[in-house]
């Protein structure tokens, strides 16, 4: 008995260049380089040749396109489609605001994202701003005024004057 078999085609209509496992080696397109001058300055604003990208879309695109470089760690802009290196000055992610939830508070971050805050990675500076890592630890996050304003529900002085956050009860100090 003959069988006869046929082939299925591969969805590729999903992947992206990134999907590639090289994308990230092949050189810039012709004339051009992966080195930009594109900024992120320690406000979380975005500036290009020296001047502040102004459009609100293209800010939140851009935030939402960094991640760093496989192979040397630098910071990259990449939609999946191409790359470049970017500058960052101080944190790579913001935390635009903080909403409540059933569990806690929950960051918004600049790329338009959001997740809980993870009360152990919560750490406060010299200068009284709050920082935290994002994106399962990978970055450094942030909080811009609004939002360390928005967390102070959570915020309690400790009699030494060190801070804690509390969440459902739970008291974690901040360091």
């Amino acid at each position: 008995m003959l069988v006869l078999r046929t082939a299925q085609k591969e969805d590729l209509s999903g992947l992206r260049p990134s999907d590639h496992p090289d994308f990230y080696r092949l050189p810039a397109p012709e004339g051009r380089s992966r080195e930009s001058t594109i900024r992120l300055d320690p406000e979380g604003r975005f500036f290009h040749d020296g001047e502040l990208v102004a459009h609100r879309g293209m800010a939140r695109a851009f935030a939402s396109w960094i991640a760093r470089h496989p192979d040397d760690g630098r910071f990259i802009l990449t939609n999946g489609y191409d790359w470049t290196y970017f500058t960052v000055e101080g944190a790579p992610f913001f935390i635009e605001g903080v909403r409540a939830s059933a569990d806690g508070p929950v960051l918004v971050l600049f790329d338009g994202s959001e997740e809980p805050l993870d009360a152990a990675k919560l750490r406060l500076d010299a200068d009284g701003i709050f920082s935290t890592t994002v994106k399962g630890g990978a970055f450094d996050a942030r909080f811009l005024r609004n939002a360390q304003l928005e967390l102070a529900p959570w915020l309690e002085q400790e009699p030494d004057g060190a801070v804690s956050l509390v969440v459902q009860g739970e008291r974690k100090r901040v360091s």
